[in-house]
This record gives structure tokens, C-alpha cells and sequence, in this order.
């Protein structure tokens, strides 16, 4: 796939729908910082947000204990979003091939074909240089009015 050109509606409707675990690498405690608004937002929306950060592990984010890396989380992860810089994302598409997490998601700004092809290879989905906050509110999205108040 070619991840410079826009991707189609329904390849992220079908990743938004489908995944219920996110784990969130460079997940931040600063209300401030975009991460963290993404954060909020995921799991006000009904998604399981697991916090990646080894600077913050042990502590919690919004009440969601947070992990120093993907291996040391014990469940199935279905989403690795990522919020760390692009020369990262190689290693961190290693860690979520390694642990079999079926989507690798790069922020806004996070490219890298190293990455989508380490993860494409291993049968993830890969999508990159967006945010999956913005991508809910867009259209094609239908909200999940399932889940529990």
C-alpha cells in the first residue's frame, strides 16, 4: 500500500470499527500535549487505552496504569498507535509484529517505509500520518452507540 496517497474511507472505517484494545506508545500525562487529548478522547469513546511510556511506567494516565514498552502489557492488543518520532517507528512496528497487534497506526508526522513494510509483511494493517481522533469524526464513521453509559 502506498501511504503517501489518501487512504480509503472504508480501510479506516473498518480499523475504527473493528479494534476495542489501543495501545498508546508515547502516551503523555500532560494535559497539554496532543497525546493526551487523543488519549481522552479514545477512551471516552469506548475504546481500552493501554499508555506506553517507559519515563511514566508504573504511574497512570487518566486511571490506565501505564507500561514502559509494548511486551511487558499482558493482553491481546488489537492497535499500536504511535506517538514517538519517525526514525522510532521501525522498532516499534518490530515490538507490535512481535506481540500481534493487527493494526500499526503512526500520528500525524509519523511516517516511515521501513515500518509499513516490516508490519504489512507480518499481515498488519498499516496506516500513517494520521489521527485516529480526527478520522472518528469524519463521515464515514458511524458512532458506536453500543457501548454502555
Amino acid at each position: 500500500m502506498n501511504h503517501k496517497e489518501p487512504y480509503e474511507d472504508d480501510y479506516l472505517a473498518n480499523i475504527l470499527s473493528s479494534v476495542k484494545t489501543i495501545a498508546m506508545v508515547g502516551a503523555s500525562n500532560d494535559r497539554t500535549k496532543f497525546s493526551y487529548g487523543v488519549l481522552r478522547v479514545l477512551h471516552e469513546t469506548g475504546y481500552e487505552m493501554i499508555p506506553v511510556n517507559p519515563s511514566l511506567a508504573g504511574k497512570d494516565i487518566r486511571g490506565l496504569k501505564v507500561f514502559p514498552d509494548l511486551k511487558s502489557i499482558k493482553k491481546d492488543i488489537d492497535m499500536v498507535q504511535v506517538f514517538r518520532r519517525a526514525e522510532d517507528l521501525p522498532q516499534v512496528a518490530k515490538e507490535a509484529v512481535e506481540i500481534g497487534a493487527k493494526v500499526l497506526w503512526g500520528q500525524i508526522g509519523v511516517t516511515h517505509p521501513e515500518a509499513a513494510y516490516i508490519a504489512e509483511v507480518a499481515g498488519l494493517k498499516v496506516v500513517m500520518d494520521r489521527c485516529p481522533k480526527i478520522e472518528l469524526f469524519r463521515p464515514f464513521w458511524k458512532p458506536r452507540l453500543d457501548l454502555p453509559l
